[in-house]
């Protein structure tokens, strides 16, 4: 079995529901949910015009390989809504693969590590919760040594439900 990690999020909708309806649909179709962070409220990045983020990390074990991991993620972003009209706009639901075991992979259609992993707290915080010590295979740094150096300032709120 692979261990992937990804980050799901969304703030279109009602994302706390949004983001269970994605976790289900995540262990059903790829694989099983080892372990899932707590739910963290951001301010949009990038785009800061639309309303908070909710963010979640989360950690699966899966047979799939990073490609047809990464369709089948795609495919659940379909079937819940998503459509990529704007960049950094808002979104019913956004599923990133972090980490697929120690894979370094550049192609059109995936790459990983997930290139700006290291310039964004709302990743950072969430995977620092269930995989501090988890090592970037590019940077060579903890998630938490990542997240102690991180450049975003904004600020990650963790939700108490």
């Amino acid at each position: 079995m692979n261990i992937s990690y990804l980050l799901i999020g969304g703030n279109e909708g009602d994302p706390i529901t949004q983001l269970a309806i994605a976790r289900k649909m995540i262990g059903a179709s790829t694989g099983e949910i080892v372990q899932a962070s707590a739910l963290y409220q951001t301010a949009a990045w990038g785009k800061t015009d639309q309303p908070d983020f909710l963010n979640q990390a989360l950690k699966i074990s899966t047979p799939m390989e990073p490609i047809p991991l990464m369709k089948a993620l795609l495919d659940i972003e379909a079937g819940m809504g998503r459509r990529r009209q704007e960049k950094y706009g808002p979104r019913v639901i956004d599923l990133d693969m972090l980490f697929f075991n120690d894979a370094i992979l550049d192609t059109p259609t995936l790459i990983l590590p997930h290139p700006e992993l290291q310039n964004r707290r709302f990743v950072l915080t969430p995977l620092s919760e269930i995989a501090p010590d988890l090592v970037h295979p590019v940077l060579h740094l903890t998630i938490q040594q990542l997240l102690a150096q991180c450049p975003d300032p904004l600020a990650v709120k963790k939700l108490t439900t």
